[in-house]
């Protein structure tokens, strides 16, 4: 028994002697945050059109490279013109020959009208001149809106970019005959700026224009499918008039610019919408947000140097830090660091924190997340 007390005394020597637990702590502080919120969108293109034939024709040349950009006004399908082409000098014709009798009836109208002064002429005369005459100039206009619908139809075979914007692939190859009733030819959408389109909770919406500065004190963001932040900043332009019966949201729209084409039409995006100016929040590390499955809470030093569970409810944070809406009061003590080792109620050793990396005001930041 006495070596086996030997053997253990040193041993027992080595245990702690109950000290508290030392522990890095901050104060809760009142910080510049941005506050922003993130909706799953879509981009959509400002404008697009599918361009359909417009006459019945063969196609001969398609004059565009499918996936490039193009110009208003840029020649991109040829239809067969010769037919078309025919038909102008047609209506031409039948215009000339239309003029010619109205012009031979002008005359006939003028020496009826003339004999009238005399002895031998009659009124009924006057009358039949007046009547070809007049059937003439009708004929006339109807030979003319026949010529200008002949016209264009020939315009039709030469079928030009409406828009600037990026074109898509051709349905239809050159050798095919095409029609009103082919369908879409191909597409084109415009690639300069783009809108964001996103649904919003009602309730937000109404935050949102309750605020000061209503839409012009907000900003729109755009997160790109990689994760990454895109560059450019928009302007929320448009909220719509109605409110989804299914999802009790509203839809969104953002125009931003799009310069590097980097955002494209119907692409799955994160739309962030932020204030345009900080404002004050009480805020701490994210090291020092717990959770359970009550919610939040972070460990508070009291004055007796105890650890208090304190249920915290979050707003908006930036990478390092949390914004606390309720639950804490300005300077209370949290634990930061070594928070592992602590229990609630537990006595321990307070330290100050390891330096952390404060915020930058304006910064763009998303939902706290512990």
């Amino acid at each position: 028994m006495a070596l086996a007390l030997l053997a253990g005394g040193p041993a027992l020597a080595q245990q702690p002697g109950g000290a508290p637990p030392a522990v890095g702590v901050v104060a809760a502080t009142r910080q510049p945050i941005t506050q922003s919120s993130e909706y799953i969108g879509r981009i959509q293109a400002t404008n697009r059109v599918n361009l359909v034939a417009r006459v019945a024709a063969f196609l001969e040349e398609v004059l565009f490279s499918e996936g490039t950009e193009v110009k208003k006004g840029d020649l991109l399908y040829r239809l067969e013109q010769g037919p078309f082409r025919a038909e102008v000098q047609a209506r031409e014709a039948a215009v000339a020959q239309f003029k010619a009798q109205l012009q031979n009836a002008s005359l006939v109208l003028g020496r009826a009208q003339a004999l009238l002064k005399t002895p031998a002429g009659q009124q009924a005369n006057v009358d039949t001149a007046l009547a070809g005459h007049l059937a003439l100039q009708a004929q006339v206009l109807a030979a003319e809106a026949q010529l200008q619908q002949a016209h264009i139809n020939l315009a039709y075979t030469e079928i030009r970019a409406p828009i600037d914007g990026k074109i898509g692939r051709t349905a239809i190859t050159a050798g095919n005959y095409v029609n009103p009733g082919s369908g879409t030819l191909v597409s084109i959408v415009s690639q300069d700026p783009m809108y964001v389109v996103f649904p919003v909770p009602t309730r937000t919406v109404i935050d949102l224009q309750q605020k000061s500065g209503g839409r012009e004190g907000l900003v729109i963001r755009v997160r790109l499918p990689d994760g990454s932040l895109y560059d450019q900043t928009g302007r929320l332009d448009f909220i719509d008039n109605s409110v989804s019966g299914n999802t009790d949201t509203m839809v969104l729209r953002g125009v931003l610019p799009n310069p590097k084409r980097l955002l494209v039409d119907s692409e799955l995006v994160m739309a962030v919408l932020q204030d345009v100016q900080p404002t004050e929040a009480l805020a701490v590390p994210r090291a020092a947000v717990l959770a359970d499955q009550e919610g939040d809470y972070v460990l508070v030093v009291a004055k007796d140097n105890k650890a208090e569970k304190r249920r915290v409810k979050l707003g908006q944070s930036t990478p390092a830090f949390a914004s606390v809406l309720t639950g804490l009061a300005d300077g209370e003590t949290v634990v930061v660091d070594g928070i592992q080792r602590v229990r609630p109620g537990q006595v321990v050793a307070p330290g100050p924190a390891a330096p952390r990396v404060q915020p930058p005001a304006g910064a763009a930041v998303g939902p706290a997340k512990p």
